[in-house]
């Protein structure tokens, strides 16, 4: 029985994590709108911003990173993850084998061993920002692959129906809650942030129901009584959903904790996303093992203990000395989709090797949200993070993490901007920024913010390297007459074809280029 309710419960948990996190990105655009044109008051007394904080050396140079350093750092990130998945693969076949009595030879091992790294994929998926639909191709495949390569080394006695039926509980029901957790940009930035509340939101509904059944059998007038009352149903949805005022509380206190660990640094988004998805693979042969081996199932998760290990090793890799560049990101606002490529092509390959800052909108809040926004935002607290007058500038950029997480990947900094408060912000960004990308694609003259930035960008003082995106419908004279009193050389206009994804290394390149002007 245990087994199946855990199960059970996964499922039920997941079904309500996708949901939720579906409700909390589409509140989430809509507060984000409400406050950037809500009327200015006074600062919201709960927000404490801390001091000014500029980046570290600020006034130095950026150390130099050429598009090679950043196709480098890529590889190195996907083998990294890769090494500590086939070794986490290795220990679960390993430990598999020896207690459940297995043969342990050199093709069993690496059979095994392969069709249990899959965990990798999502984590791949998230670092090349691979499309939902590549992502579930891909682990469709390796699940066909698992089953075809075991069914190819398993002995005549072994049904392909019965390497199937194994491979389905073991591989099958952990790659669909995995692949429903990380289908689309919404569930994939929110839904995993939220699975661990709703598990414990479902563990209490499934202890109020058992509850409920102890009260049955021993025959308690209390369970027949209250089926009298309210009807048979109605008694066990209040059973299943009362201990839901209880369990809340400890569920929020969870998801502040995960937002408040993020913020310090002590998680990050693709350790805590491969955490997540090995616990999930690790949760079906542990279920499978209660019947036989009671507590001892936990000896399956023993491979997690490889995580933080490998991320000790990850985070003291050797980095240059120095700061690294920033990068600015600027563009035609309400073009949802163009943003949303750049972000995915260009700017998670440059959070590789650099910093990012930007001004917050709604066209890249699935993109950018993150355990402490999704936590600040639940706990109506979102406001704060706005910039109400322009001596927030600065606090505001004193609350930015320049640091890299363990795996060695930067953060996307945003300033949170009412209408009236944006240039400021833009100003305070371009005093930290090394270079700047500009999506101009479908910019047109009537686009009074886009000229503002572009005067802004050619006045500015100092050596800044601008990287424009245009396209044919492009206004370029329009942008070309705003930048016409910029240093010779400062803006590299990029021409793409309509609403054709700009190649990433065509993008990167001026953008790692050696020289500023």
């Amino acid at each position: 029985m245990l087994p199946g309710k855990i199960a059970t419960l996964l499922v039920i948990a997941t079904i309500l994590s996708v949901i939720g996190a579906l409700l909390v990105a589409w509140r989430y655009r809509l507060a984000m709108q409400a406050l950037m044109k809500a009327p200015l008051t006074t600062t919201p007394a709960a927000s404490e911003i801390p001091a000014a904080r500029l980046p570290y050396a600020a006034d130095a140079a950026p150390v130099p990173v050429t598009l090679a350093d950043n196709r480098q750092a890529e590889r190195r990130l996907i083998l990294a993850f890769l090494g500590i998945t086939l070794v986490m693969a290795l220990s679960r076949t390993l430990l598999m084998q020896l207690l459940a009595n297995g043969p342990i030879t050199l093709i069993t091992v690496s059979t095994l061993c392969a069709a249990y790294a899959w965990p990798v994929v999502p984590v791949v998926a998230v670092i090349r920002r691979w499309s939902r639909w590549r992502f579930v191709g891909v682990l469709l495949l390796w699940f066909v692959a698992a089953v075809a390569l075991l069914s190819w080394r398993t002995n005549e006695n072994v049904s392909f129906a019965q390497v199937f039926g194994w491979m389905l509980f073991d591989i099958g029901l952990p790659l669909i809650v995995v692949t429903a957790l990380c289908l689309g940009s919404a569930t994939r930035a929110v839904a995993p942030w939220l699975a661990p509340l709703f598990i414990a939101l479902c563990w209490a509904s499934q202890a109020g129901v058992d509850l409920l059944a102890a009260l049955v059998e021993a025959q308690s007038p209390i369970a027949f009584w209250l089926a009298r009352q309210i009807g048979a149903v109605t008694a066990i949805a209040l059973f299943a959903l009362a201990p839901w005022l209880i369990a809340w509380w400890p569920a929020r206190a969870l998801g502040r904790w995960l937002g408040q660990a993020y913020a310090a640094r002590r998680i990050s988004e693709l350790f805590y996303l491969f955490t997540a998805v090995w616990i999930i693979a690790l949760t079906g042969p542990a279920l499978g093992a209660i019947a036989s081996e009671g507590w001892g199932a936990l000896l399956y998760f023993l491979p997690l203990l490889w995580i933080p290990l490998g991320g000790h090793f990850m985070a003291r890799r050797r980095r240059p000395a120095g700061r690294p560049p920033t990068l600015l990101v600027l563009r035609v606002f309400r073009q949802d989709a163009n943003v949303q490529d750049i972000f995915d092509r260009v700017i998670e390959r440059w959070r590789l090797t650099g910093n990012t800052v930007l001004i917050a909108g709604t066209d890249l809040a699935e993109r950018t949200i993150d355990a402490d926004d999704i936590f600040t935002f639940l706990d109506g607290r979102l406001a704060e993070r706005f910039i109400h007058r322009p001596a927030d500038v600065p606090r505001r950029l004193g609350a930015f993490e320049w640091q890299p997480d363990a795996e060695g990947r930067y953060r996307v900094n945003e300033c949170y901007c009412h209408d009236t408060t944006w240039q400021q912000a833009l100003a305070e960004l371009l005093k930290v920024s090394d270079v700047v990308l500009m999506d101009l694609r479908n910019f047109v003259a009537a686009n009074q913010g886009c000229l503002y930035e572009l005067q802004t960008l050619a006045a500015t003082a100092g050596r800044l390297r601008v990287v424009v995106l245009v396209n044919e419908r492009t206004e370029r004279a329009a942008a070309q007459a705003a930048t016409a009193q910029a240093p010779a050389g400062r803006f590299v206009w990029l021409a793409q074809q309509g609403s054709t994804p700009p190649a990433t290394d065509a993008v990167l390149a001026p953008l790692l280029a050696a020289d500023a002007t």
